[in-house]
């Protein structure tokens, strides 16, 4: 059998758009899922892009509504204005009153006599006697402010010192110690209260409470008195200064 009879025995040539279709299917069947996934991946995509473009364009729209309203509420406020100002227009200036000048009254003109006369009635003296009346015055005035001054009382300074007193022992008799420290005795002090505080190893310090007179004592000259009971007394600290 020659080639063209081959040919013309089969049918393929004639059936292909059948296979064409068939074949194309087959690659669509195979391809579909993921083709689908992609389009509705990017259909999806395309829709949030678009929601929020549509939501930016609200967000606009509002905020110039604001602005318009806003616009709207100043320009009625302006015209409201302008209708008062129209309504009640300001009132002119009222000049200003000429100003008249003032005549000066005539000198009397008087006699020879007359004039002889008030000369005499000037007292050339009298400055004198009110200057001293005046001297008097403001002398009583300071007299009477240095005596108010006087009676006022004066502010005295004080202070309240809290000291430590240390033994040397835990054998000090801590009531001889607190004796001791009282019988210091100086004008301006005033001893307060106390109490027996625990350093350690059984030893106990004494601390107590003073009120000085600044003027009158000072820290330096009360510690130099309580340690010359050097048989009871190690040490004097100065826990707490406070001004009165």
């Amino acid at each position: 059998m020659s080639g063209l009879q081959c040919l013309a025995a089969e049918n393929i040539w004639f059936d292909k758009q059948r296979y064409d279709e068939a074949e194309t299917r087959f690659y669509e069947g195979a391809n579909g899922p993921a083709t689908q996934q992609f389009q509705s991946s990017s259909h999806a995509a395309g829709d949030q892009e678009l929601v929020s473009r549509m939501k930016s364009l609200e967000l606009e729209n509002n905020s110039l509504h604001k602005v318009v309203v806003e616009m709207r509420a100043a320009l009625q406020k302006l015209e409201s204005r302008v209708a008062v100002l129209e309504k009640n227009p300001a009132p002119a200036a009222v000049p200003c009153a000429k100003t008249v000048p003032v005549q000066a009254a005539p000198a009397k003109v008087e006699n020879g006599d007359d004039d002889d006369d008030d000369d005499d009635d000037i007292d050339l003296f009298g400055s004198d006697d009110e200057d001293e009346e005046a001297e008097r015055l403001k002398q009583e005035r300071l007299d009477a402010y240095a005596a108010k001054k006087a009676k006022k009382p004066t502010l005295i300074a004080k202070s309240s010192i809290l000291l430590d007193v240390k033994p040397w022992d835990d054998e000090t008799d801590m009531g001889k110690l607190e004796e001791c420290v009282r019988s210091v005795q100086m004008d301006g002090l005033l001893w307060g209260a106390s109490k027996l505080v625990p350093v350690g190893y059984g030893i106990k310090k004494l601390q107590i409470n003073c009120v000085v007179e600044d003027d009158k004592v000072g820290t330096d000259i009360l510690e130099e008195e309580i340690v010359k009971f050097e048989d009871f007394i190690q040490s004097v600290d100065v826990a707490a200064f406070n001004k009165i």
